[in-house]
Formats: structure tokens, C-alpha cells, sequence
């Protein structure tokens, strides 16, 4: 009986601790009462009072409203220290708040807590804080109405009044508390003010995360409410005890689509919200959980420091680092140094690594680090350790929009980087060439030290100049820098001597002491004729002046130096240290060039000369600067007599002489307005151009500049006269011209056609049909959705031109009345017309087969890179993309970079650069011998064998007897052939190809031109008319009246000529030996 009492009472005990049904519809009446009663109150208050001027809020015209309104809006923007230190109360309240939930979460949901329940009065404090800022917030409110609406006013519509309603009722019921979760969401708000977080990783990670997790427990508080409360049709008859963990473990399961089906929902209001939550749960698990383990793993992967090791070299690689970037500078880096890497490259990117850019990485984990972060700032900087790397490597994006933009931001991490470490070696790559003066301006910018800039206009346009100068020039100094991996079968002939060729790239070495005292001609016949090598230009020291330079083909008046840098065309590195290795005693009767190693003699030393060396070519105008006037008097005398012997003329006052820039290096004239130079098509009578060159420009007012003073300089090189100059006409927007025209103005005989050569008229109008080459330019960038359509002008460009023909048999008024022989072939018949003779440029390598295809070209390399194309080997296409190999041919070898610019560019080198960013002008009387030295240097042209004067050469049979022939009698280099494709129906025009520097028992075609490194004052051209008219480059479209008319070689090579005693000992050298000219 006792205990049946006993049981009556506590169940009588448990039937007043739990809450009744009208005591949960108070609860849930106050917050909906509160809400629906709100908006309905907010939307009627707008409509009686809302008018046209005072917009959605009509209170804002009253002026202290308008200033109490202002003041709270700044303080709820965490603008202030105490706005600041509010809104990370709110959100520590919030977590106080939810957390009370958890642990009042632990009795069932029926329960209701009495008064004595110490959370209640916690709690209620806490709510009645969250309400002054909710009145707040809705003071500050612009739309009242969108505020109401809004996810954080309804989580305090649907928490705040429930609280006090348990104040009056002294019982607490859970309810909807657990929407205090949804506050969660403020995490990265509150994180960013704390400035826990800085990067946008980590902004991204604390926000996927507060996602996640405020879902996560809002979804297991409703599981919660409505398991424990049964559904309220059914009085709650179909309830079930589940504790809060267990709703977790639920919602848990349903997002990760396992549902063990251990606990499961028995309500109707349960089940139906875990099948529409199972849907959105998919895509939320789905999207957020794979990404935040991605940005989790990354930013632990690559925002660790990289640990720099005692005597291991590295470099740092920044800037545009990409997929495309990182895969070029790998595959063009490793090849230098293929088998022995000892380099270690850390790439310091901006942005983690896309999914194929970390594969490739991984691939070559052994030698490759990755760095997230930013050259701009000193600590990611630091990370790195740039101030121990051996160079630090700048890659700029040259398919980019905008140059410009790109450009500077490229200088900007330059003047990071020598902020930080003022010694540190810097290789960029600059877009546009007006923006090297800036990085020559930085004060801690050191050239001597290995600073280097890559030009990319000024190569690429130098290129392309020098093509339109000397037709297959320009793919001829290209196969000097490219790299051949591709295995390919030839079909033809040609292209079996066209593949052969491009093994051979340009080497340095410095000299055996035994060519000290030697000149040029000497040592450079000598290596060809005993080591097999081709000797093409030096780095010499002047006499006067303590400076190097570089010298191309120098006369015999420059003797050689001990420790001279010798520049070779040879196929490997290993070949070239012959000159390095060979001895005049040790190797006197080897024959054999492979059997030249490092010998044991002890007596390479050279014995004193007794003549002193007179120095000619003196390319630095900067040596000026250092030497004193007694030493510029006498280097000025030696030079002008030196000069006088080699028959150039001397003018004894500056009016006799062509006008030329403060350098001497470029032709120049008085600033010319625009409007003088732009033709009209209605005047063509008025200008009738011949011989000259068409340049085909792309653009508009607002399209990046290309840069045409690129284009211009090498073909105004001061070591062509005035005579020899050829007219430039640019086709193009006239709009266009009007921005480039300030780089041009100085230059003589420029033209402007505006109109574009999309259109025939236009080409007609410049008389197209007799220039010597048209040169069809690159667009500028635009951002287009595919690369392929970079090319797209150029290509309808090239369409339009190669669909006119011009009469093969049309004799060009600028020829000598010499020249003017009849061609004949045996498919004179069918060839009565010739194509326009054109050099296009490609963006994308990969259109090459559109140009391939509009040339009909047969015998094609198929489905080979640009470089394998037979318009490449012709020397009709070219493209720069092979200019991002420069970056590491200047980290190994800078000197190989300044001989390349100097071929490209007219004469233009480093030391030349830093003299025109000081300013320093010369006048004539003070300069004349260097701008006569400057004028001096050697030019590349084209030679036949038969109307120039290497016909005088017997025997020449060879190309050894050629080389050596022409070197001996005149000086002239002969360095690689234009030869003729295949003589049958497909090649009815005659085109040739490119030979790079042929063997020495390679047979030679009377049809062959040669390309050649010829000094300044030599006469070529055999013109009984004109006896003193230098030599004149034969343009492609009289290449067929010079070659057609000349007998076949025979095709038995002869021995080469051996090397004199004379030559093999250095001490019998006594004078130098003056060529004729």
C-alpha cells in the first residue's frame, strides 16, 4: 500500500513538471503573434505614410531621426572600437545562449524547468540583451519590412519572446531555442574582426564551416522538438524519447547518405522533414565538405615555409604561374641541364595549384617546391628565402589583354623584391618595350649583377624586321633558340637537310689561351678547319677603355684577349670545349677534332706580343663615359685611320654625313607630323613605292600598343646607309597610328596608309605587288573565349595577300639594269606569276596548319609543331612563343641573351641601354669615333654565288671551301644557305629553305644563296654601273632571277684547305691583316 502511494505521487510529480499543451501554445503563440502582428503593423504603416520623396522610410524626415539613425548604422558596421566590441558580445551571448539549450536539452522536450532552475535567469538576461539589439538594428533599418524578413530577426522574434513569456508562466520550455544556432553563420564576420583570419582561404574555409555546423545543429534541434513532442493532431501519442545527441547522430547519418536505420524518426512532422532535408543535404554535403578538406589540406600543404638548405641552389619562380607558364619553363629549364639537375625551383604562386597544374608538380616533386603566396609581401617573401636563391625569375602572361597592366605588375614585384633584398638577381619578362626604362630606373637595378629584362615586343618585332630585311633570316636566327624533341620522319630531301639544321644552337666558350694574340679571322678559320667549329662573334676588351662588348665577325685589326668569350653555332656543349681544351703544341698533327681533350702541357703559355692591337669595332657607348680625353683623342685617331684604310668614308664635317641618333646606332630625322607621312588612295600616282617594305597593323583607339618602334629600329640600323634604306608603309587604323606615332617620329621615310589589309584596295593602293616583303603583324590581345581565334585577322590578312599574283617576269626599277637576266626553268611555261613575298605572325603555333593551308604547301611535316612546318623552314610564319625559353638560357648564360638582342634589334645591348636612361647625348666632335665604330659592325645579308663577289672564290664546291674562301679574301662570314626545295611541278615558284650551319664537306648548289655576316664597307654586287654601291639584299621576289641562270655544281666535295704554321703558332703573329674591300 505504501508503495502504491508512493507511485500515485510521483506520477502526480511528473504531471506537473511536464508542460501541458496550452503551455507550449503560449510559447509558440508569443513568437508568432509577435511576428505575424509585426509585418502586418510595418505594412499598414507604410501605406498611410509612405510617400513618393520620403521613399521606404518616412520617419527619415525628421533631422534627429536622420542623426540618431546615422550614428546607431555606424555602430552596428563595426567601424568603431564599440561597435566593434558589440557585435562580438552578441555573438559570445548567442554561444552563451545555445549552449544553455544543450545542457537544458538533456530532460525530455516535455519538461517544463521551475523558477529554480538557475539557467532561466541566465538566460532571460541574455535575451533581454539580445533585444536592445534587435531595437537597434530595427532603428537603423532603411526597409523595415526587409529587416522583419530578415534570417537573424527571425531567429530573435522566434527566442526573445518565448523567454519572457517564461518569466510570467515561471516555467521554461526548449521550444524553438535551438534557432540560436543559426547565429553561427557571424563566425567568419566576427573571425575577420579579430583578424584570426587575413587570407580569402581561410575567409572561404571559416564560412563553409559555419555552414555546415549551423545546419548541422538546427536540423538536429527540429528532430529534436518534434520526436519528443509527437506530432500535434495526435496530441502527441506517437512521440519518442530521443536525446539531442541522438537527433545529431541522425541528422549526421542523413547527410552522409549511410542511415543505419538505428534511430529513426516515428513523427509525421519528422519523417517529412528528412526527405525534403535529405535532398538539400545532398548538395550541401556534396559542395561544402569535399572543399573545406581541400582548402584545409592546401592551406597546411602550401603556406609552409620552404626550407633552404646550406650549398643547395635554388630559384624562386614567380609571377604568372599557370599551367601553361609552369609546364614551358620546366620543359625549356631542364633541357639546359638535362640528366644533371642540381637546381631546385620553388614557384611562389598566388593561388593554390589547379588540379593539373598539382599532377604536374608531383611529377617532378624531386626538384619542385610550391609556395602559396605573394612577391609583394615581405613575409611570403621571407617564406621563400629569396634572399638566398640564386636568381628570382618573373614569367609574365603574354596572351593577357592588358600589357600594360601586366607589365606593372610585374615591376611592382621587382621593386618588392629589391626592397627586401637589394642583392637579389631578378630575370622579368616585360610585355612592352617602353616599360624597360622603368625597371632601369630602380636604384638597386644592377645589370653586372645578372639583372636581365626579355623584351617580348622588341625580340619579336626584331624578328620579324630582320626577315623582312634578309628573306629566312628570321627563321634562320630562330632555329638558333629552339629546342628539337620530336621524333620526325622526312619525305623529302630538303626536309632531311631542314631537320638536321635545327640541331645547332648558339654556345658560348671561353678561348684556350693559345688563340691569345690572334685575330679573329685567324682563330675563327682555325676552329672551323680543326675543331669543326663555327666561330661567329666575341666578347671583346677595349684597349682604351675598361669595358667588354660584343663584337660580330670583328676585323683583323682586334686581336684576341686571354679568358675571351667565344660565340659558337655548334650542336652541343661538349663539342665547343674543344676551343677551350685545344693546345697549338699538344694538337698540332690531330686531325681528328673529337680526339681534342684536355692535354697535360704544361708550356700554353703565350709569349709577349710586340705589336700593339688596334681596336675598330667598339659597340658601348657607355665606355665613353669612363675614359679620359687623351685616350678618346688617340682611340679617335687610331679608329678614324683604321677606318680611312678600310675604305670607309670619313666625312670631316657633320653635314656630309647621315643624320643619326645620339647613339649612332639608328638612322634619324627631325620630328615629323603625322599628317605628312598618311597617304590618300586617290594619290597613288603621287607615290609610287618600290622595293620597299608593307607592314600589316591590327588595332583600334582603345586596343594595347604593339610597340612598331620595335619593328622600325633594325630596319633604320646606322650600319645601312641612307641609300640602302627602304621605305616602310604601315596599313592600319589610322586612329591606331595617332598612339604610336610619338615612338616613330624621328625615324625617316615612314608612310601611313590608313584602311586595313582585309582589303584589296588598300593593298593595291601601297603597291604591294612590288615591295620586297610584307609583314603581316599580330592583333593586339583581346579576351576571346578560344585561343585559336587570337589569329584570326592575321590569317584572313594572309588569305587576302597570297590571292594576288604579281608577273614573275616583272623587272623591280631598283635593280641595276645588270641584274636584269631572263629566267629560265623547265617549268617556264607554267610559271608566269609569283606570290606576294610575306611574313606573318602567329599568336597560337598551333593555326599554323591555316597557313599551311592557304600557301597549298605540299610535303608538309603533318600534325608537327609549328617549328616542323614547311612555312616555317621557308621563312614565310613566325611566332614568338619560343621567347619564353629565353628566361632560362639567361639564367644559365646571359651572354647568349645579349648576342641574341644584339642580332635582333640593330645593335642594342645592355650597356647601350643603361647610357640612354641616363640621358648622356654626345655631339659629333666628341663622339665621331664611336659613332663610326658603331656604324662599322657587321650586317647580315644574302649572297649568291654567282652576282656577288663570292664567285670569285675557287674552288668553292663546299661549304668549307666557301667559308674559309670568303673569310680569307674579304672577311665575310658565312654562316648557313637559302636553298631552293626540290626541283619538281609542286614547287613552281622556286621556294627555298632554311640550311643553319652546314657541314663542312656539304656540297653547294649554284642556285644557293648564303647567309652571311658581312662588314660594313664591303662591296658585294659585281655592278660595273654603280662600282661603289654597297651590297643590296635580294628580296624574295628577285631571288628567282638570281639563281635560275647558274650551272650545277658536281657533287664530289674536295679536301679543305689545311691550316698554315702560321695560323697553329701564335708567337710568329706580328701584324694583322687588313682585308680588301
Amino acid at each position: 500500500m505504501f508503495h502504491s502511494h508512493l507511485d500515485n505521487l510521483n506520477e502526480k510529480q511528473v504531471e506537473e513538471q511536464f508542460c501541458n499543451t496550452e503551455i507550449q501554445g503560449a510559447f509558440i503563440l508569443s513568437s508568432c503573434v509577435t511576428f505575424f502582428g509585426g509585418l502586418i503593423i510595418l505594412v499598414i504603416f507604410r501605406k498611410l505614410f509612405s510617400s513618393g520623396r520620403s521613399g521606404l522610410n518616412p520617419l527619415r524626415r525628421f533631422y534627429f531621426y536622420r542623426v540618431f539613425h546615422d550614428r546607431i548604422e555606424l555602430l552596428l558596421s563595426a567601424q568603431t572600437f564599440v561597435g566593434r566590441v558589440l557585435v562580438i558580445l552578441v555573438f559570445v551571448l548567442s554561444i552563451g545562449s545555445l549552449i544553455i539549450y544543450f545542457i537544458n536539452s538533456t530532460d525530455p522536450t516535455g519538461m517544463c524547468s521551475t523558477s529554480e532552475d538557475k539557467t532561466l535567469s541566465v538566460d532571460l538576461s541574455f535575451n533581454a540583451f539580445f533585444s536592445f539589439y534587435f531595437g537597434l538594428r530595427f532603428w537603423a533599418a532603411d526597409d523595415k519590412i526587409k529587416f522583419w524578413l530578415e534570417m537573424n530577426s527571425i531567429v530573435d522574434i522566434f527566442t526573445i519572446p518565448p523567454t519572457f513569456i517564461s518569466y510570467y508562466l515561471k516555467s521554461n520550455w526548449l521550444g524553438f531555442r535551438f534557432l540560436r544556432a543559426l547565429r553561427l553563420l557571424e563566425l567568419p564576420k566576427i573571425l575577420q574582426i579579430l583578424h584570426v583570419i587575413k587570407s580569402s582561404n581561410s575567409v572561404k574555409l571559416s564560412k563553409l564551416m559555419s555552414i555546415v555546423l549551423s545546419t548541422w545543429f538546427t536540423a538536429a534541434g527540429f528532430l529534436h522538438l518534434v520526436e519528443n513532442s509527437g506530432d500535434p493532431w495526435l496530441s502527441g501519442r506517437n512521440s519518442q524519447s530521443m536525446s539531442y545527441f541522438e537527433s545529431i547522430y541522425l541528422v549526421t547519418a542523413t547527410m552522409s547518405t549511410v542511415g543505419f536505420g538505428d534511430v529513426v524518426a516515428k513523427t509525421s512532422l519528422g519523417r517529412t522533414f528528412i526527405v525534403f532535408f535529405t535532398l538539400g543535404s545532398l548538395i550541401l554535403f556534396a559542395n561544402c565538405i569535399p572543399e573545406m578538406v581541400e582548402l584545409f589540406t592546401s592551406r597546411r600543404k602550401y603556406t609552409k615555409s620552404y626550407e633552404a638548405v646550406k650549398g643547395k641552389k635554388f630559384i624562386v619562380v614567380c609571377g604568372n604561374i599557370t599551367i601553361d607558364s609552369v609546364t614551358a619553363f620546366l620543359r625549356n629549364f631542364l633541357r639546359h641541364r638535362s640528366g644533371e639537375i642540381n637546381t631546385e625551383i620553388v614557384f611562389l604562386g598566388e593561388a593554390p595549384p589547379s588540379l593539373e597544374l598539382e599532377t604536374l608538380l608531383k611529377c617532378n616533386l624531386s626538384f619542385t617546391t610550391f609556395v602559396c603566396g605573394s612577391a609583394l609581401k615581405f613575409e611570403d617573401l621571407k617564406r621563400v628565402s629569396v634572399e638566398s636563391a640564386e636568381a628570382c625569375l618573373i614569367l609574365a602572361n603574354s596572351l593577357c589583354s592588358d600589357l600594360h597592366a601586366e607589365d606593372i605588375s610585374n615591376i611592382m614585384r621587382v621593386l618588392s623584391i629589391k626592397n627586401y633584398n637589394s642583392q637579389t638577381r631578378i630575370i622579368i619578362q616585360i610585355l612592352q618595350s617602353h616599360n624597360k626604362a622603368f625597371l632601369s630606373k630602380i636604384p638597386t637595378w644592377n645589370w653586372s649583377a645578372g639583372d636581365n629584362i626579355i623584351c617580348f615586343a622588341e625580340l619579336k618585332l626584331g624578328f620579324i624586321a630582320q626577315g623582312c630585311l634578309v628573306p629566312g633570316l628570321c627563321t634562320f636566327l630562330t632555329t638558333l633558340f629552339i629546342e628539337q624533341n620530336q621524333k620526325v620522319f622526312p619525305k623529302h630531301s630538303w626536309q632531311k637537310y631542314f631537320l638536321n639544321s635545327l640541331k645547332n644552337k648558339i654556345l658560348t666558350q671561353r678561348l684556350s689561351d693559345a688563340f691569345t694574340g690572334m685575330t679573329f679571322p685567324e682563330v675563327c678559320r682555325l676552329c672551323f678547319v680543326k675543331l669543326h667549329l663555327m666561330l661567329i662573334a666575341i666578347q671583346h676588351k677595349s684597349v682604351f677603355h675598361n669595358c667588354r662588348s660584343l663584337i660580330l665577325n670583328p676585323p683583323a685589326q682586334v686581336r684576341l684577349d686571354k679568358d675571351t668569350l667565344g660565340f659558337f653555332i655548334a650542336e652541343s656543349s661538349q663539342a665547343v670545349k674543344r676551343a677551350f681544351f685545344y693546345c697549338s703544341h699538344c694538337h698540332k698533327d690531330v686531325h681528328n677534332p673529337e680526339l681534342i681533350e684536355k692535354c697535360g702541357c704544361k708550356t700554353r703559355s703565350q709569349e709577349e706580343l710586340t705589336g700593339p692591337a688596334v681596336v675598330v669595332v667598339k659597340s658601348s657607348t657607355s665606355c665613353i663615359s669612363e675614359c679620359q680625353d687623351s685616350a678618346r683623342e688617340q682611340e679617335s685617331s687610331l679608329s678614324i685611320a683604321s677606318l680611312k684604310n678600310r675604305g670607309i668614308k670619313v666625312s670631316d664635317t657633320p653635314e656630309d654625313s647621315d643624320q643619326l641618333d645620339s647613339s649612332g646606332m639608328f638612322h634619324w630625322c627631325r620630328s615629323t607630323p603625322l599628317d605628312k607621312v598618311v597617304l590618300k588612295r586617290t594619290d597613288k600616282s603621287k607615290h609610287e613605292f618600290r622595293d620597299h617594305i608593307v607592314a600589316c597593323v591590327f588595332g583600334d583607339a582603345h586596343s594595347a600598343l604593339v610597340g612598331l618602334r620595335n619593328f622600325v629600329m633594325p630596319l633604320r640600323a646606322s650600319n645601312y646607309t641612307r641609300q640602302e634604306l627602304k621605305d616602310i608603309v604601315f596599313i592600319g587604323p589610322l586612329e591606331y597610328f595617332h598612339r604610336e606615332w610619338r615612338f616613330l617620329r624621328n625615324f625617316p621615310q615612314i608612310y601611313i596608309m590608313p584602311g586595313s589589309a582585309l582589303y584589296t584596295g588598300d593593298l593595291h593602293a601601297v603597291n604591294i605587288e612590288q615591295c620586297s616583303m610584307c609583314a603581316v603583324l599580330a592583333a593586339p590581345s583581346k579576351p576571346l573565349s578560344s585561343q585559336i581565334l587570337v589569329d584570326t585577322e592575321t590569317i584572313m590578312a594572309t588569305l587576302n595577300i597570297q590571292s594576288l599574283r604579281v608577273s614573275g617576269s616583272t623587272q623591280r626599277p631598283s635593280e641595276p639594269e645588270a641584274k636584269a637576266v631572263p629566267t629560265f626553268s623547265k617549268h617556264e611555261g607554267k610559271r608566269r606569276y609569283q606570290q606576294i613575298p610575306i611574313l606573318t605572325e602567329l599568336k597560337n603555333p598551333s593555326n599554323i596548319h591555316f597557313i599551311e593551308q592557304i600557301g597549298g604547301l605540299d610535303g608538309a611535316l603533318k600534325g608537327t609543331s609549328l617549328h616542323l612546318s614547311t612555312s616555317f623552314s621557308t621563312g614565310t610564319v613566325f611566332s614568338g612563343n619560343f621567347l619564353d625559353s629565353l628566361l632560362a638560357t639567361a639564367f644559365y648564360n646571359y651572354h647568349v641573351l645579349e648576342l641574341l638582342q644584339m642580332l635582333v634589334t640593330g645593335g642594342i645591348s645592355s650597356q647601350m641601354e643603361q647610357c640612354l636612361v641616363k640621358e648622356k647625348h654626345y655631339g659629333f666632335h666628341e663622339g665621331c669615333a664611336t659613332v663610326l665604330s658603331g656604324r662599322a659592325r657587321c650586317k647580315l645579308g644574302l649572297l649568291s654565288l654567282d652576282k656577288t663577289i663570292l664567285s670569285d672564290i675557287k674552288p668553292r664546291k663546299t661549304f668549307g671551301q666557301l667559308f674559309c674562301g670568303s673569310l680569307d679574301s674579304y672577311g665575310i662570314l658565312c654562316v648557313g644557305l637559302y636553298r631552293v626545295m626540290d626541283e619538281d611541278e609542286n614547287n613552281l615558284e622556286n621556294k627555298r629553305f632554311v640550311i643553319t650551319r652546314p657541314a663542312n664537306e656539304f656540297c653547294l648548289l649554284p642556285s644557293d644563296l648564303v647567309f652571311c655576316a658581312i662588314p660594313f664597307s664591303t662591296t658585294c654586287y659585281k655592278t660595273e654601273a654603280m662600282p661603289h654601291k654597297l651590297e643590296k639584299v635580294p628580296s624574295a621576289q628577285t631571288l628567282d632571277d638570281i639563281t635560275n641562270v647558274m650551272a650545277m655544281a658536281p657533287e664530289s666535295p674536295e679536301q679543305l684547305p689545311k691550316v698554315s704554321t702560321v695560323a697553329e703558332k701564335t708567337s710568329q703573329h706580328l701584324s694583322s691583316r687588313v682585308y680588301p674591300s
